[in-house]
């Protein structure tokens, strides 16, 4: 079977299907379908070979890049089945467009937007049965791109895959939408101008698990970045943009080079603007929202992501103090911006905003 496009994508069935899970014990990131999108890339050929083929392990050889120098990006989106049993994206444009973005920072060929979707909705139609239908559930997409040429020395690769795995996923909040606790890092920092902050690769993941594993330890679900220079405005809220509502003010950190241009960030600017709500782009001190606390203007605190979409912080720790934010309960800005949001991933509330892609 060939998939038509401006590439072709041939397609290989796996001849054992496995058993589809629970869908009322589904995790994050545990399980995955049947099949998975696979392209190569050589210097004298580009981009070559698209297929979708059953999930297996791949072969690399040890001295591969990726190993090496970790060169490789990220992406992360969802695929929702709605009451009407239809398969929808959301904005997976602007997937593609950060990992053009990424790409180009770190010295990985281009690939061409159009097919990168293109490449998501074959692959998804292949596995559509996987796509729960439960509320709450959703098929969790990873698009990626490793460097696979065999080479110790320091320079970009030359030869690359770029992969496509599906994992179906259970509700982030198992007892629904509920308060984290935060913790405000100001030993480590994420990212710093002229660095790759802005960038879906994993070693700025891998550098932010020391400050993740020490805030749990310390009874926190996450941590506050704070910006890499003077380590006082705030930047991100673990791997998630962060909001700040003071006064009739929402507050978020500019796109400056450091933080994750976030989908669901993007998305909230555009809903608080269509409803009228003043939202702001600027850099935001800490002090600044503890002051703010202590006179009764912070309302809320939230983040906004992929996995969580929104995430609403009831508790906030910067060196000895604690606050509770909102009495440790739900915004009502938070609560209607998951609502909305989910609700036009869902296909529950019209998408007047040309975001949904069906599959």
């Amino acid at each position: 079977m060939v998939i038509g496009m401006k590439y072709e994508i041939k397609v290989t069935r796996t001849l054992n299907p496995k058993q589809k899970p629970d869908p009322d014990k589904l995790e994050f990131g545990t399980v995955f379908t049947d099949h998975m999108f696979v392209m190569d890339y050589s210097e004298d050929k580009g981009w070559y070979d698209a297929r979708i083929v059953p999930y297996a392990p791949i072969a690399l050889e040890p001295a591969a890049a990726v190993f090496h120098y970790a060169q490789e990006m990220f992406e992360g989106l969802k695929a929702y089945r709605t009451k009407e049993g239809k398969i929808q994206l959301f904005r997976p444009d602007m997937n593609a467009k950060r990992t053009t973005m990424t790409n180009a920072r770190i010295c990985i060929p281009h690939i061409d937007e159009e097919f990168y979707v293109e490449a998501i909705k074959a692959v998804v139609r292949v596995d559509a049965d996987w796509v729960p239908a439960k509320e709450g559930t959703s098929l969790y997409i990873r698009p990626f791109i490793i460097a696979t040429e065999p080479f110790l020395g320091v320079r970009p690769a030359r030869e690359y895959m770029f992969i496509i795995i599906l994992s179906p996923v259970g509700a982030y909040y198992k007892g629904g939408l509920a308060p984290t606790k935060i913790f405000v890092e100001d030993e480590y920092v994420r990212a710093a101008m002229g660095g790759t902050g802005y960038s879906k690769i994993g070693g700025n993941y891998a550098a932010s698990l020391k400050s993740q594993v020490k805030a749990h330890e310390m009874g926190y679900s996450q941590v506050l970045w704070l910006d890499g220079i003077e380590r006082r405005y705030v930047e991100e809220i673990g791997t998630s943009n962060a909001f700040f509502v003071i006064d009739d003010e929402v507050i978020t950190a500019p796109l400056e080079g450091t933080i994750l241009p976030g989908i669901t960030r993007d998305s909230v600017i555009h809903l608080l603007k269509d409803w009228g709500i003043k939202v702001s782009e600027r850099k935001l001190a800490i002090d600044e929202v503890f002051k703010a606390y202590d006179e009764g203007r912070l309302s809320e605190v939230f983040a906004s992501g992929t996995a969580a979409v929104i995430s609403p912080v009831g508790e906030l720790g910067w060196k000895d103090r604690k606050i509770l934010i909102n009495n440790n309960q739900i915004g009502p800005l938070s609560q209607k911006l998951y609502d909305v949001l989910t609700g036009i991933q869902t296909g529950k509330i019209e998408d007047k905003f040309g975001w949904i892609v069906e599959v």
